[in-house]
């Protein structure tokens, strides 16, 4: 029989164990990536309403949404695990390493998935429900096992269903769309490419590798440094817009307009100068710029209460 001592070390391996279980399943949800989904949905809701957005919507709209999008990112890595064993980037996931496996995997993808279409439909709105099953149905099955692998257009064509979140927000509250929710789509949209482009860049071997036709594969280097410039002026116009249909004021614009003038110098730059440094700049800086465009639009959007709370006119 065990001695005490022997039986503190079964159950510290066991819990050591369990820990080790959950944070891989948890990276299968892909939470960096799925985080900022879930703060451009909340922002999404926020900027839906003139007031507060009641606290039962926030937290079961947040949930349902963030559940969904966990789910997109766990079946995305059980259809793409062969392709994640070859490159270096993703080899290290949960799936690859063998630390889930496939159909344990699959299960877990779906529980969350159910979960999440049961929050949406019977605590949010069934408009939102649908929104969300078909955005997630877009990105894990359409893109990642038809476009991903069919055309060079892919990131072009499958940022649809990566720019839903702030509309599934907005309809979170409101039960509608309105068109100020998609012209928050049509930001995330238009910075989707510029994004992915750049990370492509700096890893076009690796999809090469594993015959992911990515823009510099299929058409060089030279040709996607050019559109990633073409699509970030285009998103420096896009991302104006809010301020010419009066959604959002002048701290907003001023300060969009310093984040673009960024993220437009990143695309100039890395067209005139290629270098791998350069482009993996160029890409952390862009997802800094998408949480920070929003977040200005939302600090923005409470301006005058910010005012009041300060004590200072709003001008």
């Amino acid at each position: 029989m065990p001695d005490i001592s022997e039986n503190d070390k079964l159950v510290d391996a066991a819990g050591t164990g369990l820990a080790a279980t959950l944070r891989e399943y948890y990276q299968l949800t892909k939470p960096r990536v799925v985080s900022l989904i879930i703060f451009t949905a909340v922002v999404g809701m926020f900027l839906s309403t003139p007031g507060m957005v009641s606290l039962d919507v926030l937290l079961l709209g947040t949930l349902g949404i963030g559940l969904a999008a966990a789910s997109g990112a766990a079946m995305n890595q059980i259809l793409d695990s062969d392709a994640d064993r070859v490159m270096k980037r993703t080899r290290h996931r949960p799936l690859p390493m063998g630390k889930v496996n496939a159909m344990a995997a699959m299960i877990f993808a779906c529980v969350l998935s159910m979960a999440s279409m049961l929050i949406l439909a019977i605590w949010v709105n069934t408009l939102t429900a649908i929104l969300t099953f078909a955005s997630m149905v877009g990105y894990a099955v359409i893109y990642t096992v038809f476009l991903k692998r069919a055309t060079p257009q892919n990131i072009v064509i499958g940022g649809a269903a990566g720019a839903m979140p702030p509309v599934l927000g907005w309809t979170a509250v409101t039960g509608e769309i309105a068109s100020d929710a998609l012209l928050l789509f049509l930001i995330i949209f238009c910075w989707t490419p510029p994004h992915f482009w750049a990370l492509a860049l700096y890893r076009e071997k690796e999809y090469a590798s594993v015959g992911i036709p990515m823009l510099p594969v299929t058409h060089g280097r030279r040709y996607t440094q050019l559109f990633i410039v073409c699509y970030t002026l285009l998103l420096a116009a896009v991302s104006i817009m809010p301020f010419a249909t009066r959604m959002s004021g002048l701290p907003y614009l001023l300060g969009a307009l310093v984040l673009n003038a960024y993220f437009v110098g990143h695309a100039i730059a890395l067209y005139r100068n290629y270098s791998d440094k350069l482009a993996r700049k160029t890409f952390f800086f862009s997802i800094q710029y998408l949480a920070w465009l929003f977040a200005l639009m939302l600090v923005d959007h409470y301006r005058h209460w910010i005012y009041g709370a300060l004590g200072v006119g709003s001008g």
